[in-house]
C-alpha cells in the first residue's frame, strides 16, 4: 500500500497487470480523495465509504478506458450508485442501533477549513441534517450543492431524468437550508468556543458551562451499545451541563481537527475515549455530538484526504 493510500485510509486497488490497469490505476487514484468524500458525505461512515471505493474500483478495472469521455464524471457516477446501494442498506441498520447514531468522525487537515464549503459540508451538524433525506435526496443534494455536478450528471447518477432532479435539487435544498445551522461559523469562532468550553470543563465552572450553551441545546452521545452512553438525546442547558460535569478527572482533552472543525478528542490512559464536536448558533453552543462508540473512532488518530 503506497503511502497516500494509508493516510486517506482508503482500500488500496490491485496491483498494476498491464497497461490498461495502469492508466486505470492512475485515473483513480487521482480522483480518490474526491470520491472517497462523494461517499462519506453520502453516508457518513468512513469504512463503508472505504468499502464503495473498492466495488467502484473492481468495476472500474473491467472498464473500456476508451469508452470514456470523462473519467470523473464515470468514477463519480459509478461511486454514487454504490453508495446509494449501501446507504439503503444503512438506514436498515440504524433501525436497530442502540441509542443515538452520529457519523464516524475524521481527522482531517487544518487546509479543509480554508474551503468554507468543503468544512461545511463534512461537518457533524451537517451530515446529522443530511440523515434526514431520503437516500436519492441525499445524493442529489451532495453532487448538486457539494460538487457542482450539472444536472444532467446527476441524472445519469441517479437514474432520474434532468428534470426530476431539479425538483428533488429544490425539494431536499429547502429540506437541508431549514435544518443547518442558521450561519457558518467560521473554524476561529469555533476554536475560541472550544477553548473556553474546554476550560469550562476542566475547572468544573458551571456556571461558565451554562452561558455558552442555549437554553435547549442538544447532547447526542453514540456508544453504539459497546460503551456507556445516554441511550436518548440530552436536552436542555441544566442537564448537558449536569452531564458534561461528570466528565472524569482523568480524561485528558486535547483540541483536534474533526470533520473540518475545531473539536475535542477525550483521552483515558492515552487512549481515544470519545471526540466531541459541537455546533454553534447565534454564537452559544446549540448541539454537542459525543462519538464514544469504540468502532468509529479507529482512525482519528491517522489523517483522512478529503476534497472536491
Amino acid at each position: 500500500m503506497s503511502e497516500h493510500s494509508e493516510q486517506t485510509g482508503n482500500t488500496a486497488e490491485p496491483p498494476a497487470r498491464d497497461g490498461r490497469i495502469d492508466s486505470a490505476t492512475e485515473a483513480f487514484v487521482a480522483h480518490r480523495n474526491l470520491l472517497f468524500t462523494v461517499a462519506y458525505e453520502m453516508l457518513g461512515s468512513a469504512t463503508d465509504a472505504e468499502d464503495v471505493l473498492q466495488e467502484t474500483w473492481l468495476r472500474w478495472a473491467d472498464v473500456d478506458l476508451d469508452t470514456v469521455r470523462n473519467q470523473r464524471a464515470y468514477l463519480v457516477r459509478a461511486t454514487t450508485r454504490q453508495a446509494l446501494s449501501r446507504l439503503r442498506t444503512l438506514r436498515r441498520r440504524k433501525e436497530s442501533y442502540v441509542g443515538p447514531w452520529l457519523p464516524e468522525p475524521l481527522l482531517t487537515a487544518p487546509d479543509v477549513a480554508e474551503d468554507v464549503e468543503l468544512a461545511d459540508s463534512v461537518s457533524m451538524a451537517m451530515l446529522l441534517v443530511l440523515e434526514t433525506l431520503a437516500p436519492t435526496e441525499r445524493a442529489v443534494f451532495v453532487l448538486r450543492e457539494v460538487f457542482d455536478l450539472e444536472y444532467d450528471e446527476i441524472a445519469a447518477a441517479v437514474d432520474k431524468s434532468p428534470a426530476a432532479v431539479r425538483q428533488i435539487a429544490h425539494r431536499a435544498r429547502a429540506h437541508v437550508v431549514a435544518r443547518r445551522p442558521r450561519e457558518v461559523v467560521s473554524p476561529a469562532e469555533t476554536r475560541s468556543a472550544l477553548e473556553a468550553f474546554q476550560q469550562a470543563i476542566e475547572t468544573g465552572d458551571l456556571q461558565r458551562l451554562l452561558d455558552m450553551i442555549a437554553p435547549d441545546v442538544v447532547l447526542l452521545t453514540d456508544g453504539g451499545g459497546i460503551v456507556q452512553a445516554a441511550l436518548a438525546p440530552v436536552v436542555g442547558a441544566d442537564r448537558v451541563a449536569r452531564v458534561l460535569g461528570r466528565i472524569d478527572a482523568a480524561v485528558s482533552l486535547q483540541p483536534t481537527q474533526v470533520n473540518g472543525y475545531p473539536a475535542l478528542t477525550l483521552r483515558l490512559g492515552g487512549k481515544v475515549d470519545t471526540v466531541l464536536a459541537m455546533r454553534i448558533d447565534d454564537g452559544l453552543i446549540t448541539g454537542l455530538y459525543a462519538v464514544r462508540n469504540p468502532e468509529k473512532l479507529s482512525r482519528i488518530d491517522r489523517e483522512t484526504l478529503v476534497s472536491r
